[in-house]
């Protein structure tokens, strides 16, 4: 009996050993289970950081406006050219006439000194002038237009008290005497054009006055020099021209 139990037991733990080593039983039992998926929701909305982005992006533009606001400044300050304070007060002194003569004309030229007692009678003969002419003008353009009317309006009957009792009457004088009333019209007028301009022409001559003294040098030398020179003479090919004699003239300005 008890040999019996003894093979039982053997029998028994034998049955054990060889279900403990089954091949790839022990790899199953070591292997870790996999971990259980994760269901997630594909509609559900990763929220980002949309401030921090467009606050980026500005100060991207902001710099770049920046860089180039620089290299204008750096371009501009390259190109600008530093005067001294002579230079500027040269650029002063001949800029100062031509605003004189626009206020008052000969004021520009009493400051550029020189010839001023020349230049000042000279523009104001010019302004006397053009008064006078344009007296003349309009006193003729008032007289004669007085004139036609009256003729218009009495069937070119000749005025009690005319001026221009030598000139008869009738359509024919009173056509004519209207050519003559535009024509005085348009002297006048005219006169008004060449006062502006006899204005703006002595705040030019005081300009330029005042640039070549102040910001060109001009020399005293002003010389004249005559020579003797030997003038070629254009030659054809049928003619011979021989070499004349003549003289060369030099100025120095």
């Amino acid at each position: 009996m008890n040999r019996l139990l003894v093979i039982l037991a053997l029998l028994f733990a034998g049955t054990a050993v060889v279900w403990a080593q089954e091949p790839g039983r022990q790899q199953r039992d070591t292997i870790p289970k996999p971990a259980a998926p994760q269901v997630t929701d594909s509609l559900k909305v990763v929220p980002t950081d949309t401030a921090a982005t467009d606050t980026a992006a500005a100060e991207t533009r902001r710099e770049r406006r920046q860089r180039e606001k620089r290299e204008r400044e750096a371009k501009e300050q390259a190109q600008t050219v530093f005067k001294d304070s002579a230079r500027l007060a040269l650029e002063a002194m001949s800029v100062r006439p031509w605003k004189q003569s626009l206020m008052v004309p000969g004021w520009g030229q009493i400051t550029n000194g020189g010839w001023w007692w020349l230049k000042v009678p000279v523009i104001y003969g010019g302004f006397v002038s053009a008064v006078l002419v344009f007296e003349f003008n309009n006193r003729y353009y008032h007289d004669i237009l007085e004139e036609v009317q009256y003729r218009i309006n009495n069937n070119h009957a000749i005025p009690p008290n005319t001026k221009y009792p030598n000139l008869g009457s009738g359509q024919q004088m009173t056509d004519y005497m209207i050519v003559a009333k535009d024509s005085y019209r348009r002297n006048r007028d005219l006169t008004v054009l060449v006062t502006v301009g006899w204005w703006g022409l002595q705040a030019v001559e005081a300009y330029v006055t005042s640039m070549l003294k102040h910001r060109w040098e001009i020399g005293d030398d002003l010389s004249i020099k005559i020579s003797p020179t030997l003038i070629s003479q254009p030659s054809a090919g049928w003619a011979y021209q021989p070499t004349a004699i003549g003289f060369k003239v030099k100025m120095n300005f």
